[in-house]
């Protein structure tokens, strides 16, 4: 079981390096929870859809570093890794956009259920994110 929630969130990650949506949304079930770091839990496959294409209008980011952990049952699992992004348009609420690059560690949890993801929770420190993009 567990060895199936690492795949699943393996292909989930390789598909958001590759800029893939419609293959991260593969990974997730219909009702997908996604808990947004400073932001609303959206439902549903439709909203984690819109999420990435206005991140994707917004931000260029590339996960490294990667460490993947799971629990035995393959039900829950968790990653950490470093996000090295470029900021392509501003986001409301934020600094204006000029391109700048950050890099900055993060992490993201998930419940699985029949191979898929149920729910996805990420976290990084937004303060820093701010501080790096306002220099």
């Amino acid at each position: 079981m567990s060895d199936q929630a690492r795949a699943t969130i393996t292909a989930y990650f390789k598909a958001f390096n590759a800029g893939d949506t419609e293959a991260m949304l593969a990974c997730l079930s219909d009702d997908v929870a996604h808990h947004v770091n400073e932001g609303q839990v959206r439902v549903g496959k439709e909203k984690f859809a819109a999420f990435c294409d206005h991140m994707s209008a917004s931000y260029k980011e590339e996960l490294k570093d990667m460490v993947i952990f799971t629990n035995p049952e393959g039900t829950r699992g968790s990653a950490e890794f470093i996000v090295h992004g470029t900021y392509l348009a501003t986001d409301p609420g934020l600094p204006e956009a000029k391109g700048q690059t950050y890099v900055l560690p993060a992490g993201s949890f998930f419940s699985l259920e029949s191979g898929k993801i149920t729910r996805v929770v990420t976290y990084y420190n937004l303060a820093d994110w701010i501080r790096q993009v306002s220099q």
